[in-house]
């Protein structure tokens, strides 16, 4: 039988409602690509919390590529502390923004594949790019989705970038915006990679819970 991928979704989004927003979600709610781009960027192995205000000190610092390529290292890696691998992710963004300046006048692209050309951007943080920054159709896939998506049956894959193009044949479309920040969520709080909160879970009677050996009866949110 097919995974009933529309009802579950349905009650996602309402076992969610009050929970943490991710991140990079509430940055881009000024509408900002460069914003997006730059906390996305920042929330590789970093927990939500600490992107938020890391990204939040680095934007107040710099609102566009130029600005944040005359920052010093120093002042730059002190911006975004502690966000993991923050001497990494310095140099990261400084390459990142010379590409935009010298390829793209300082803008951020809205295509799929020119975003994949920028220095240090793999598929997921274009995905997210493109839908939080841009409104574009795309399907972000994090360790959550991918997780999820498998522990459901909807998908049987390998990988994340797998996983990505198998959603991007069965999911509607009209789910590819909203599927990443739904189960981010619902994973982070609900759907936890080890024990998670099946017997409070609203689509516990549905999910075929692959791969799950053993789980938690309450959760408090």
């Amino acid at each position: 039988m097919e995974f009933p991928i529309s009802e579950v979704l349905t009650k996602v989004q309402k076992a969610i409602q009050g929970l943490r927003t991710p991140s990079v979600t509430v940055i881009s709610q000024k509408n900002d690509p460069f914003a997006v781009l730059v906390s996305c960027i920042i929330s590789l192995r970093t927990r939500d919390e600490i992107t938020e205000t890391a990204s939040a000190r680095l934007l107040k610092l710099a609102q566009n590529p130029a600005q944040l390529m005359k920052l010093s290292t120093a002042k730059l890696e002190k911006a975004i502390y502690p966000a993991a691998f923050f001497r990494n992710k310095s140099q990261s963004l400084k390459k990142l923004c010379e590409d935009l300046v010298d390829n793209y006048e300082g803008r951020v692209p809205d295509k799929l594949e020119e975003l994949l050309k920028l220095k240090g951007v793999g598929r997921k943080t274009a995905n997210l790019t493109l839908i939080l920054g841009h409104n574009k159709l795309g399907i972000c896939v994090d360790i959550h989705v991918h997780r999820i998506s498998n522990r459901w049956g909807y998908v049987k894959t390998k990988s994340p970038d797998e996983t990505e193009m198998v959603l991007r044949d069965k999911l509607p479309n009209r789910y590819w915006k909203s599927y990443n920040d739904l189960l981010v969520t619902f994973g982070q709080n609900i759907c936890k990679p080890v024990s998670p909160f099946c017997g409070s879970c609203t689509i516990s009677e549905i999910c075929p819970k692959i791969h799950v050996s053993k789980y938690r009866s309450n959760y408090y949110a």
